[in-house]
């Protein structure tokens, strides 16, 4: 799975505990990477666009305001755990998805090893996130659970396949069972995972809500056969 190194990340100034969650996490993902090699044809790493600057645009896109000074993920713990409720979601609502069109036994059971993995990973942000909900972000004066009502309304704003994304705090209609704001786990009416199709997930990760055209985190598209096959060739292949 070779390919271009990404651009722009850099070590964030995080906290000692939030740096060794992260860093299981980033552990983790290689293991995955291993498990994903052994039962599946792979493709070459797209070019991952981590740039402080891409994820303020994505900010600004969520508050439909420029906000200011640019939000930067790497600045502090609490703006790293934000950026970080921006991407794992999506990837456990594709491998929800991605059950139910899965034929051999060995291909269920590594997507279900994978969303078993990667659940756990995000209820682990949402948790650190749920407990500094009423918390300020600063210097912005928003709160936390205003920041991730953002995001949420933003990916489902732009994946346009309806309600699947819920912040950390709703109306108590929508909270489990119609009784409770607190939503530390995002879940459809009976508290199951939401599922995004691939095309949903490429308009949120392109960050402009079409399928074709590359963008976002991916500056020249995501890899792989669906990935592909929606981007025009004159301009990405």
């Amino acid at each position: 799975m070779a390919g271009p190194s990404p651009i722009g990340a850099k070590r964030a100034n995080l906290d000692s505990f939030t740096r060794d969650v992260i860093m299981q996490f980033g552990w983790q993902e290689v293991g995955h990477l291993r498990a994903i090699k052994k039962r599946v044809r792979g493709f070459p790493r797209p070019l991952l666009d981590l740039r402080a600057e891409t994820f303020a645009q994505v900010m600004n896109k969520a508050f439909k305001k420029t906000l200011s000074p640019p939000f930067d993920p790497y600045a502090s713990s609490l703006n790293f755990l934000l950026a970080s409720y921006m991407i794992p979601y999506v990837t456990l609502n594709t491998y929800v998805a991605a059950n139910q069109k899965l034929e051999s036994s060995s291909s269920k059971q590594l997507v279900a090893g994978l969303l078993a993995v990667i659940s756990g990973q995000d209820a682990v942000i949402r948790a650190l996130l749920y407990k500094r909900a009423i918390e300020k972000v600063e210097p912005y004066g928003i709160s936390v659970a205003e920041f991730t009502d953002r995001i949420s309304e933003l990916r489902n704003s732009l994946g346009n396949g309806g309600i699947k994304d819920e912040g950390l705090v709703v109306p108590n209609s929508h909270g489990a069972e119609g009784r409770i704001r607190g939503n530390v786990l995002s879940g459809d009416h009976n508290s199951l995972g939401f599922a995004r199709w691939p095309e949903e997930i490429l308009r949120i990760v392109y960050c402009g809500g079409d399928e074709h055209v590359a963008g976002g985190f991916f500056p020249q598209g995501a890899n792989g056969r669906i990935a592909r096959s929606h981007l025009s060739y004159k301009n990405y292949a």
